[in-house]
């Protein structure tokens, strides 16, 4: 995971200065990238959580939460945009959700405060003010640290104060994962293609002369979209919805249809045909989730989807 870590920093860093950033704004932006960046891939390192528990008892939740707004200071600081209204909405961010997970700390997963805290992560992800919370530079990479940061703050609540089993975050491969994540992705295909053009919502427009920025684009795509929203919507609400249900088919369906319905604001509201497409692809993800009880592989099915949909079509 570190050399991970290592090796995509280095290249975001290195393809920011030919962009021409540079200087101290510069260097705090990218140090608060990749401390969100680092806990993101760490996590998924097999029993950091459990050394971190060991090492650092229930604090271990908090000192993550302390640290993640820390690296907010040292952005906001460094790229002189600091403003007290903006460290306390970051504040806000951070340990309101820490605060519900600690009261819930006795209950099984699936309680009410469980639910909140998820709801507030989307609420943040979806309408917050990002490009206010992240003016530099030019609001360009807010949608990528507010998502970073809500991860963050999901693994300090869930992960080390929750400690919710059945996640499956981890980046790793297991046995028949290649059958689920290929058979995934082409039935999946197979009813969406011709759906979504019947419904006008896509058509066939490739675009080869840009082949040259798909593995950037789909490693993006994995990253900042597919693998936080699988850990939202299959590792944590499907997770804990199929608990508090007794019942695997009715948490898999009902994460599904929220999937889809938290799509409906893409692309003008209300997008019914968004809504449509996404729920049927949410029912896929979240049976690779199942099959696999892993995010990453259920993730690989998401950025597969959406990186062909970019590169080899258009939305109507």
């Amino acid at each position: 995971m570190l050399g991970l870590w290592a090796v995509l920093t280095l290249i975001g860093a290195l393809f920011s200065a030919w962009l021409g950033y540079g200087g101290r704004a510069f260097v705090a932006t990218l140090t608060a990238f990749a401390f969100f960046f680092l806990v993101m891939l760490l996590f998924a390192a097999r029993g950091l959580d459990s050394s971190l528990a060991a090492r650092f008892g229930a604090g271990s939740g908090y000192l993550l939460g302390t640290s993640v707004f820390l690296a907010y200071l040292i952005y906001a600081l460094g790229t002189n945009t600091f403003a007290f209204t903006r460290a306390a909405a970051i504040a806000g961010l951070v340990f309101i959700p820490l605060a519900l997970a600690a009261s819930a700390k006795q209950k099984p997963p699936g309680a009410w405060e469980d639910f909140l805290i998820l709801a507030g992560v989307w609420v943040a992800v979806k309408f917050s003010p990002s490009h206010w919370l992240w003016p530099y530079p030019g609001g360009r990479l807010a949608y990528v640290f507010t998502v970073l940061l809500c991860v963050n703050v999901a693994l300090a609540a869930f992960v080390l104060l929750r400690h919710v089993n059945g996640i499956g975050y981890s980046i790793g491969w297991g046995r028949h994962w290649g059958f689920f994540i290929l058979a995934s992705f082409l039935v999946f295909g197979s009813i969406a293609i011709p759906l979504g053009q019947v419904m006008r919502f896509i058509e066939f427009a490739p675009q080869w002369s840009q082949w040259k920025s798909f593995p950037f684009l789909s490693l993006g795509i994995l990253f900042f979209t597919a693998w936080p929203e699988e850990f939202l919507f299959r590792g944590l609400l499907q997770n804990m919805l199929s608990r508090a249900s007794n019942s695997e088919l009715a948490g898999w369906w009902t994460a599904s249809i929220l999937f889809g319905f938290s799509h409906i604001t893409n692309m003008g509201f209300p997008n019914w045909r968004y809504v449509v497409l996404a729920t049927i692809a949410g029912f896929f993800y979240g049976w690779t989730w199942r099959k696999t009880g892993s995010i990453f592989a259920s993730a690989l099915v998401h950025a597969a989807v959406d990186a062909m949909w970019h590169f080899l079509f258009r939305t109507v």
